[in-house]
């Protein structure tokens, strides 16, 4: 079963607080969000707006540094959220930028994965493009390498808009990451830059298929810059529906 849902980011520069952005996402078609951190709500709270919306927990992106220094905190608001993934949203270049920078980004995020599976969470990387460079001392990408010198402890939420703005072919990587990708973002790039789903030259399509065929449990809709956030939810909302089952 696919279900969609919204990375929250998306909707940044909307007012009113996470409960009146979580009833607003609830009055569409979504079935459920992906939290961009807590901010100043309580997860009780916030787990009573999500049952009123009828909304799911679907993942939260929190920073690594939070992951690793304060664990437990992270269990007890994805334990209230009934919220099993969590994802590192993004790791600067420079641990991309060579082999042993990444064999070491590996290492860091696989310990991670173990402390987090030990409090019943399943950890997740977040791609950008930068992590597709490639590597002068070895023959693969940063990406490939990464995904070589980890395993199913680690799952990788590919983004497959930013996948392709560094030129790779998200389908074929959903392909790769067949049984590792339960989380994938829906994103749509022209000329390297996000815009609304259809509009650029992601095969939107030809992602939905492989990312089922991966085994993917949720499409997560996510715009960077959106130049009108409200209206980008809906587009989003209605686009998705289409792929539900």
């Amino acid at each position: 079963m696919v279900r969609t849902a919204i990375q929250l980011y998306t909707l940044r520069d909307l007012e009113g607080g996470l409960p009146a952005l979580l009833r607003r996402v609830g009055e569409t078609e979504f079935d459920g969000v992906e939290f961009a951190g807590f901010g100043e709500t309580s997860a009780w709270e916030t787990a009573e707006v999500l049952k009123a919306t009828g909304l799911e927990a679907a993942s939260a992106h929190i920073g690594i540094d939070v992951l690793e220094d304060d664990p437990d905190s992270v269990r007890e608001a994805c334990t209230a959220l009934e919220c099993e993934h969590v994802v590192v949203p993004h790791l600067a270049e420079e641990h991309f930028e060579d082999s042993m920078a990444v064999r070491e980004t590996a290492t860091r995020l696989s310990d991670l994965a173990d402390r987090l599976a030990d409090r019943d969470l399943a950890l997740g990387y977040h791609n950008h493009d930068h992590e597709f460079v490639d590597l002068v001392d070895d023959d693969r990408s940063a990406f490939e390498l990464l995904l070589d010198v980890t395993d199913d402890a680690l799952s990788i939420e590919l983004d497959v808009g930013w996948a392709t703005a560094a030129g790779h072919d998200p389908i074929a990587l959903l392909e790769r990451l067949e049984r590792r990708a339960p989380l994938v973002h829906i994103k749509d790039i022209a000329d390297g830059h996000p815009v609304e789903l259809g509009d650029g030259v992601v095969d939107i399509d030809g992602c939905v298929a492989a990312a089922r065929d991966a085994g993917a449990e949720w499409l997560i809709y996510e715009h960077d810059e959106p130049v009108d956030p409200a209206a980008s939810l809906e587009h989003g909302a209605q686009t998705l529906a289409e792929y539900r089952d």
